[in-house]
């Protein structure tokens, strides 16, 4: 059963006539993973600035059967801290996101899982595997297991474009990723676009034309004011609360 990530904020007359967008957390909870501590203040700054209210629910890719789980949600996010439990079910959770328009942003090693998810369901079913795990496939999505567990800053070489353009600043801390640019142009050829790289390498995907599909090996959770949350956060709520009122 998923489980809520904070209170709804005190009693608060708009509350009453707002409906909350309901977004599912993807991954594994853990008070040791940074980013998973400021998620609840970040909601509560999302409906104290933005007017953006939202309930967030934390389902572990262990318990994730499949995309059934995840409809009736307004949002998907991938959340750091992999490899995954379930790894099949991390990657499921890419695929009604791209094809319901569900707004999605995926950070840090989410980024890795979109682009497995995209490989095996869009370009290549029968050939993709992270290299986090085994075995080998003729489509590799791998990251530095070291670096993607440390924090660093991106590089000046960064140069976010399209949406990505539109929610910087990217001041958040990283994680530093090694994906195969042998591969690029597989998922660039069925359309997804990345539009920021470093030192040669992708750090930013996007799909063209969806409602918010956006991921990232940066971490926007870790940006120093949870108080003002990252511009990818408050877009992605944004996007989310918007498909809420469609629905």
């Amino acid at each position: 059963m998923p489980t809520t990530v904070a209170p709804r904020p005190p009693a608060d007359p708009d509350l009453s006539r707002t409906r909350p967008a309901r977004i599912a957390l993807v991954g594994e909870r853990s008070a040791g993973v940074p980013a998973h501590t400021r998620y609840a203040p970040m909601l509560e700054a999302l409906w104290r600035r933005e007017r953006l209210l939202v309930d967030a629910y934390w389902l572990s890719t262990a318990q994730l059967d499949g995309p059934r789980d995840l409809a009736g949600f307004d949002g998907i996010w991938l959340v750091p801290d992999s490899p995954y439990r379930g790894e099949a079910a991390a990657v499921s959770a890419v695929r009604p996101a791209r094809e319901r328009d569900t707004p999605l942003p995926a950070t840090c090693g989410g980024f890795l899982h979109v682009l497995l998810g995209f490989a095996r369901h869009v370009c290549a079913p029968d050939g993709a595997a992270h290299t986090e795990n085994p075995p080998a496939a003729r489509f590799r999505c791998h990251a530095a297991s070291r670096a993607m567990r440390g924090l660093s800053t991106p590089s000046p070489a960064h140069r976010p474009r399209k949406r990505s353009a539109r929610v910087r600043p990217w001041s958040a801390t990283s994680a530093r990723p090694l994906s195969d640019p042998r591969y690029a142009g597989t998922p660039r050829d069925h359309g997804l676009r990345f539009t920021a790289h470093d030192d040669g390498h992708p750090r930013i995907a996007e799909l063209p034309g969806h409602r918010f599909f956006l991921s990232t090996l940066f971490q926007p959770e870790l940006a120093d004011d949870t108080s003002r949350p990252h511009p990818l956060v408050r877009a992605f709520a944004s996007a989310a609360v918007g498909r809420s009122t469609e629905t």
